[in-house]
């Protein structure tokens, strides 16, 4: 049978070598629990990079959007036929003839547009329809003048003058042009002989 003694040594070596590989332990989880924190550290930055790539992605996006339907809203230099089909079906769609006399651009101005002057000619109700379609169109539009004249029973003609707005890219080229965009014409833009201005 051992002595007290050697039990004591046996017991408080066994204590010491317990401490020791609990202080080991207690080392190894620390050093694994601040690197898992650095990496949780990370990912977390990550993940608010993400976030904010997807917001930024987002907000481009809507912006582009934004930028689109304010391009529409302006006429380019390669749209301008396909305004005046558009205008041209107005009238048809209200059985009334509309007739482009000229076209021409006009960068005079802090905001570059297309003047447009035509004829609208058909019955009375059936021109001012037709007037009343193009100063509502979804274009940067105003009708710069108007006269509304009646050529025989039941038939009425309106001279107009239109200002569209042009698109940047229009306007860009339109500054760097050394001259001013050719005129079309179709026919005089002298208003026909009993044309009588609105009051």
């Amino acid at each position: 049978m051992k002595s007290p003694l050697t039990q004591l040594f046996g017991a408080l070596a066994l204590c010491i070598v317990s401490l020791v590989g609990y202080g080991v332990w207690y080392a190894y989880l620390e050093a694994e629990s601040a690197s898992i924190a650095e990496i949780q550290s990370k990912i977390d930055a990550k993940t608010v990079t993400a976030a904010h790539a997807a917001s930024v992605r987002a907000s481009l996006a809507e912006i582009s959007g934004d930028e689109a339907a304010m391009q529409g809203y302006f006429v380019p230099e390669t749209g301008i036929v396909t305004f005046i089909d558009s205008l041209e079906a107005y009238g048809r769609s209200q059985k009334a003839a509309v007739n482009i006399l000229s076209v021409s651009s006009n960068t005079t101005g802090t905001h570059p547009a297309f003047v447009l002057a035509l004829t609208v000619q058909g019955s009375f109700d059936a021109v001012m329809r037709t007037v009343g379609l193009m100063e509502y169109a979804p274009y940067d539009l105003s009708i710069a003048g108007l006269s509304l004249g009646e050529d025989a029973k039941n038939s009425w003609h309106a001279n107009l003058t239109i200002l569209v707005g042009s698109s940047l890219a229009a306007a860009a080229s339109a500054q760097s042009a050394s001259t001013s965009a050719p005129v079309l014409t179709g026919a005089s833009s002298s208003p026909p002989s009993g044309v009588r201005p609105l009051q």
